[in-house]
């Protein structure tokens, strides 16, 4: 039979073998003569002013542990019957591909930015050369948003499929066995790129196509049914304004694709809905003081070094409005996050390590529909649709921040003067992991105080639970404007197919269903599972796919 025990060691006692196989024994309530451990998850509490390390087992009593095998799926090679058009590479393109190839069934990934190979360098001309390709950038390319901003896999959405399939195969393609124990897996920017570069290898060993600097301009519609795409191709591909015929597109844009929103507005703006989404700062601390705060001073004491960058999860209410700490990064660094050459926008990494001398968050304010002055809200209108008003909301700030910066040099302050409300002196401002620098600037000047306001009230509440946060070396960067989309792509529950256009199926991030890799990867895969079921029921009872 099989048990599973949790116990509870301190940070010194993790290594001790006989001591933890003595406590897992001691709680086990059915005894035999021969018992089997088997690892299952590791994680950190630091609650309570005692740092403790939670370990799940499962144990075996008097029969033998299941081979360790890893649980991954079937891909069959592509038959030709039927072809998927996937726009954006991102998590939920690159699952929903690998679910498609489940079925024999063919994806043709279109992504608007280059392989990861030409986006890292794309990525360094941002900090050295103060520019942004606005189709190469850590928002557009191979593998997504997620790629070079951290790969953090730690999700709640256990409802929308497996998440430890997830998990698997993330491993298989190269991520570290930890991510399958570990509470809060995390892979590291420094080695995903070559884990997404082994998916799209494989989809395409299996029949799949992936193209580079290709973007979706419009969709053949004929009948109220996607048809097709249109493609303009950047200057490495050789084709513009080309199509491709397809069966169905799954639509997997990522939450900075504005232009594909504005499409939409033209197209079935019926199909557009503004959602909740949260505008703020990143908030960067010394590492070493998070780890204090977090570690109670025993970071470097009776072994703790190897507890690793300490981690954060805040959150708080003012007003009626959530203010809370969102893509925390340990040991990480704030990074320029913008999609055009026009505007700042900021983000958090941590490379696998989580070794730098930082860690950051963002510290960002629940902004709901109801809340977007309505000067944008009526522009919205008059572009196609005022489910629109949100992103136009945040180009806004976004905009604002480059005025009140210099070049993709952030505005900045400390956060002690944040709060008094006072610009801070630029001899003051600490140095910080943001490489293309910062700007001294009075946040309460510019950013809405809708926004400002609450930020500052809801620090102060943070403080008052995690004390220290407040310090005179907080600094803050912003905006952080990106957390996730203001627009949701309606669809229906069943069959996730677009309201307003047949064959569409909107999944991830960017159409408002998820918030993050792992949740972005599950969607993906439940809205290709869809389409094949459409499939399927369109060929009657005798066809393959689905099998």
């Amino acid at each position: 039979m099989k048990e599973t025990v949790t116990i509870t060691v301190k940070p010194e006692q993790e290594k001790n073998t006989k001591l933890i196989e003595k406590l897992i024994i001691s709680q086990v309530k059915k005894r035999g003569n021969k018992n089997i451990l088997v690892f299952c998850k590791r994680s950190v509490d630091a609650r309570h002013g005692q740092v403790k390390i939670h370990l799940r087992y499962d144990v075996y009593i008097d029969e033998e542990a299941p081979a360790l095998t890893t649980k991954l799926p079937v891909w069959k090679k592509a038959d030709g019957k039927h072809t998927v058009v996937i726009i954006g590479s991102g998590p939920a393109g690159l699952f929903g591909a690998l679910k498609l190839l489940e079925y024999g069934i063919k994806p043709i990934i279109i992504e608007r930015g280059p392989d990861t190979t030409q986006r890292r360098k794309d990525i360094a001309l941002i900090s050295k050369e103060d520019f942004v390709n606005p189709e190469s950038n850590y928002c557009f390319g191979e593998g997504g948003a997620g790629t070079f901003s951290d790969g953090k896999l730690y999700t709640r959405s256990n409802k929308r499929g497996d998440i430890s399939s997830i998990l698997q195969i993330f491993h298989a393609f190269g991520a570290d066995e930890k991510i399958l124990t570990d509470a809060h897996p995390h892979i590291g920017t420094d080695r995903l790129p070559k884990i997404i570069n082994a998916m799209r290898n494989k989809i395409i060993e299996l029949g799949g196509e992936v193209r580079f600097n290709t973007r979706c301009s419009d969709f053949i519609i004929e009948d109220g049914r996607v048809k097709g795409v249109v493609c303009e191709s950047g200057p490495s591909t050789p084709s513009t304004g080309s199509e491709i015929s397809c069966d169905a597109v799954l639509l997997a844009t990522g939450h900075s694709a504005t232009d594909i929103y504005e499409l939409l507005a033209r197209l079935a703006p019926q199909a557009l809905e503004a959602k909740t989404f949260a505008m703020g700062v990143r908030v960067e601390h010394p590492r070493q003081i998070i780890d204090q705060l977090q570690y109670h001073g025993k970071q470097n004491q009776e072994g703790g070094q190897n507890l690793g960058a300490a981690e954060y999860r805040v959150t708080t209410q003012v007003d009626g409005r959530g203010v809370y700490s969102f893509c925390m990064c340990p040991g990480g660094f704030v990074v320029p996050s913008a999609s055009g050459p026009d505007e700042i926008v900021v983000n958090g990494m941590s490379a696998a390590a989580r070794n730098s001398k930082w860690s950051n968050a963002a510290i960002v304010v629940e902004t709901r529909p109801e809340d977007i002055p309505e000067e944008y809200v009526e522009s919205a209108r008059k572009a196609g649709s005022p489910a629109l008003a949100g992103l136009l909301f945040r180009t806004k700030i976004e905009e604002d921040a480059k005025i009140n910066g210099k070049g993709q040099a952030a505005p900045a302050q400390l956060l002690t003067d944040f709060l008094e409300k006072r610009k801070s002196l630029p001899e003051k401002l600490p140095a910080t992991s943001y490489t293309p620098g910062i700007v001294s600037s009075n946040l309460n000047d510019w950013l809405p105080a809708q926004i400002a306001d609450k930020l500052a009230m809801g620090i102060r509440q943070i403080d008052q639970s995690m004390k220290g946060f407040i310090c005179p070396q907080a600094l803050m960067i912003a905006p952080e404007t990106r957390t996730s989309t203001p627009v949701r792509i309606l669809r229906n529950k069943e069959t996730f197919e677009c309201m307003g256009i047949k064959g569409l199926y909107p999944a991830g991030e960017g159409s408002g269903y998820a918030g993050g890799i792992v949740s972005s990867a599950m969607d993906g895969e439940n809205a290709a599972r869809a389409i094949c079921e459409a499939l399927r029921q369109a060929q009657g009872p005798r066809t393959s796919c689905g099998s």
